[in-house]
């Protein structure tokens, strides 16, 4: 099979979504893209492990950066795809095939843009940071990421929306003293004194900041509880994991601040952190891609590869085709009306 990036959006969006590519099984699919992207003789392909990316090399005075992710999560018995009342179902096609649709086609087709393009289409998206396609290309080969503007393709309803929340995980955990529970007076329950934790979450009012025009709503949450051995057995520990997803306004120093305040009197153990990003949307890169696609600008709510971008000093919004409510869903779809919006929009910018 190779991808015919000439056929309507449709057709194409189906053929991506039918090549299944779960996180760590994207090689057929990006052999796909590296093979239609290197049949194109305005783009130069650079390919490392199962990122690609292509670039044009006008000599324009500015570049500007479209990227997609070619990972979804685990098929739920939702391939291959299905076409019904104008929305085209199967896993990825909401998160995020139907913007990489709209990549390949506008790479294929955008031979002389007003702006130097690269286009990137990466790996493990969808697991770890550490296995993360972009950081890799980002550790590898910075020089193939710098950009005066970036476009990251994540599902936004074909609206921009600009930054997104940090987010970091942490435990909690109490300890007691095992006991059996017919003489439980001889123990100490570990779970039970997890009741404080909870509390304090329940109790917890989360903030909501305005971030260069844009209102960001913060959130701190439990999101996972382990404790006890057996059914018979006082426990004599439990963890408590807590998810805070936080405005870009904070930097490390402050978000983890913040929660040890909230649980002070307690160890925190963090286990994961990822710094969010602030819309930049007064650049001026960034208001001549707004007039273009038009509409108003919203915020972000979840983290992603728009960090990446930021951490590198790039200004970048979200901006693709599909309901992000529907990610990760099992009836995940992507509405065929929303890639001729986007395609249109980037168009219209691209062009000029």
């Amino acid at each position: 099979m190779t991808l015919d990036l000439t056929q309507p959006l449709p057709g194409l969006l189906a053929a991506i979504v039918d090549i299944e590519s779960v996180s760590g099984n994207e090689a057929r699919l990006a052999d796909e893209v590296e093979a239609a992207l290197s049949a194109c003789e305005h783009l130069s392909v650079w390919r490392d492990g199962d990122a690609v990316v292509a670039s044009t090399n006008l000599g324009r005075a500015d570049r500007v950066l479209i990227a997609g992710h070619l990972d979804t999560v685990p098929v739920a018995g939702n391939l291959p795809s299905r076409v019904e009342g104008g929305l085209l179902y199967g896993r990825g096609a909401c998160d995020m095939k139907g913007g990489v649709a709209v990549q390949l086609a506008l790479a294929a087709a955008l031979d002389a843009p007003r702006h130097d393009v690269t286009w990137v289409f990466y790996d493990n998206e969808e697991v770890e940071a550490s296995r993360n396609g972009l950081g890799r290309v980002a550790n590898a080969r910075p020089d193939l990421l710098e950009a005066d503007f970036a476009v990251l393709m994540e599902p936004t309803s074909a609206a921009v929306e600009g930054g997104c929340q940090g987010t970091l995980r942490c435990e909690i955990t109490t300890t007691g003293t095992a006991a059996h529970s017919a003489r439980s007076w001889k123990g100490h329950n570990a779970i039970h004194d997890a009741a404080d934790v909870l509390g304090r979450l329940v109790s917890y009012e989360p903030r909501r900041v305005v971030v260069e025009g844009l209102e960001y709503r913060e959130g701190l949450n439990a999101v996972g509880i382990a404790g006890g051995i057996a059914g018979n057995v006082i426990p004599d520990s439990c963890t408590v994991t807590i998810n805070f997803r936080f405005a870009p306004d904070r930097d490390e120093e402050d978000a983890k601040g913040h929660v040890r305040e909230v649980f002070e009197g307690y160890d925190v153990v963090f286990t994961d952190f990822s710094l969010g990003a602030r819309p930049g949307l007064d650049r001026s890169a960034a208001r001549e891609f707004l007039a273009a696609v038009g509409g108003t600008p919203g915020p972000k709510y979840g983290w992603t590869d728009v960090a990446r971008f930021s951490a590198l000093g790039v200004p970048a919004v979200n901006f693709g085709p599909g309901d992000p409510g529907k990610a990760h869903a099992d009836d995940e779809f992507c509405p065929l009306a929303d890639l001729d919006t986007c395609a249109d929009a980037l168009t219209r910018w691209l062009k000029g």
